[in-house]
């Protein structure tokens, strides 16, 4: 009889533990969906409210391991919720979709799922070639959707990015999915040259500085995205604002220390170690 109870428990840690498919096409562990609703719960119950969800749900997910390709391993796109394992945009859209539940005092895991969709999918349609593989694509497409806005007073958003990119287009042999499905990448092109050619501004990383003009311009919680010069792309990294007294620093899912961590060092030291990146750009969610 031991041996029975034993196996049983053996087999529900084993099935607790396997990929679930539910009805509306969402792939997710039972431990992703307890996780997502648990922190909901958590934050409808809170008696005094933070002062921004999202820096109150970045931290839930501090000292999660770094992975990335979590959203490519599958043959067909599907939307991925994985709570166990997050890159720097799997990071803070979790983050936003955690923040729109909050705000609209939603607590359900498919609540939760509607809205990542919209947050990682142009106009919410699950596809590869609709998923928004540049982050310009995704401000753009969060801030058409009334999810984000984009943030760039000058100062101190004093330079000009005028985009081009091509990385995905002439690299598919580095996305695995992309790579197994020659026939999308007219599609990931038409996305590339949907955005090429526009121009935003940006604060170049030598005049990050902890100062009012600074404090007033980007809040805790605002999602910072890390601008490159590395031809074919837009953005290299991004993170959330988060001050400190000595300034600004990133809560990111850093593939540097290997999980989300709100980085020790600054911003500006972090980003004068790294020659690619030039400066940022900023939106909040509203």
């Amino acid at each position: 009889m031991k041996i029975l109870k034993r196996v049983s428990v053996l087999v529900l840690a084993v099935l607790s533990l396997m990929p679930s498919m539910a009805k509306s096409g969402v792939v997710y562990q039972r431990q992703d969906s307890i996780r997502i609703v648990n922190l909901l719960k958590q934050a409808k119950a809170l008696k005094t409210k933070p002062a921004n969800w999202m820096l109150w749900f970045g931290k839930q997910f501090v000292g999660i391991p770094y992975v990335g390709g979590t959203l490519d391993r599958t043959k067909e796109e599907v939307l991925i919720v994985n709570t166990r394992e997050l890159d720097c945009t799997t990071y803070v859209e979790m983050v936003t979709a955690l923040t729109m539940c909050a705000q609209k005092h939603e607590t359900s895991f498919a609540s939760f799922c509607k809205h990542l969709k919209h947050v990682r999918y142009v106009g919410g349609e699950v596809s590869y070639m609709k998923r928004q593989h540049y982050f310009t694509i995704w401000m753009d497409d969060n801030e058409k959707e009334g999810i984000v806005r984009n943030i760039a007073p000058n100062p101190p958003f004093t330079a000009i990015q005028t985009v081009n990119v091509n990385w995905m287009s002439t690299h598919t042999s580095s996305y695995k999915m992309l790579s197994a499905h020659p026939e999308w990448k007219a599609g990931i092109r038409q996305l590339e040259q949907s955005v090429n050619g526009k121009k935003y501004r940006y604060v170049p990383k030598s005049t990050i500085a902890n100062n009012q003009i600074f404090r007033k311009a980007i809040h805790d919680g605002d999602i910072i995205v890390i601008v490159t010069n590395k031809k074919g792309l837009d953005t290299t990294h991004i993170g959330l604002a988060s001050w400190h007294k000595d300034g600004l620093h990133l809560l990111n899912a850093s593939s540097i220390h290997k999980k989300v961590i709100d980085e020790p060092m600054t911003l500006y030291t972090y980003m004068q170690k790294h020659p690619v990146q030039i400066g940022i750009r900023v939106c909040r969610v509203l």
